[in-house]
């Protein structure tokens, strides 16, 4: 493994944080004829969302992961704006680390997603199986104090339990979690002030 630079390396989730997975992912699940139920974005499952089984969300989710349409995912709000910025005004670079799929059709699809929007900032993507546990991969990572920047507060927790720094980016389906150890932001503005101040 390459050494890694905790100066200028950060470490990011791509779903949730880079890429805005959900509405694509509605859109989708919309023309198969699945509506998410009312009141249910606070859900981090999608099972509870639309009313499926833990075995049927998974099929789900593992589809959808694996369609062309992974490919082509908008940025999440600020992040085109503020993670350029940081690579190319400040020189960091980004590993992205996801649970999409190992699938190599659906691995070549993220890494083309990310390098469309993020070009050269996107310096490493690593892709797990569908819903995979990171903390293997940010082993690599441990001691580091790199940033760690999470929508799931259990990889935020395992971010933080190996010496990273996790930031978790607001989302309803993690408002729930109060953590006073990892550090909650609205979006890529308030990332971007935190580390450059």
């Amino acid at each position: 493994m390459s050494k890694i630079h905790p100066r200028n390396t950060i470490l990011v989730d791509a779903d949730g944080v880079l890429l805005d997975w959900e509405t694509e992912f509605s859109a989708w699940m919309a023309n198969l004829g699945f509506l998410q139920i009312d009141n249910t974005d606070n859900q981090y499952l999608i099972g509870p969302r639309y009313g499926l089984s833990d075995e049927q969300a998974k099929r789900f989710i593992t589809l959808f992961n694996e369609s062309a349409r992974i490919g082509f995912l908008s940025p999440l709000r600020d992040a085109l704006y503020y993670v350029n910025k940081l690579n190319v005004d400040h020189g960091y670079q980004f590993h992205c680390i996801t649970s999409l799929s190992t699938d190599p059709c659906a691995v070549k699809l993220r890494e083309f997603n990310l390098r469309q929007l993020f070009g050269q900032a996107i310096n490493k993507v690593v892709c797990l199986p569908t819903g995979a546990d990171k903390r293997q991969t940010l082993t690599a990572y441990s001691g580091s104090g790199c940033y760690w920047i999470e929508d799931k507060p259990e990889n935020a927790e395992v971010g933080k339990s190996l010496g990273l720094r996790s930031i978790l980016m607001n989302h309803p389906h993690n408002a729930h979690y109060n953590n006073v150890g990892v550090l909650r932001v609205k979006n890529w503005r308030e990332i971007y002030e935190l580390i450059t101040s």
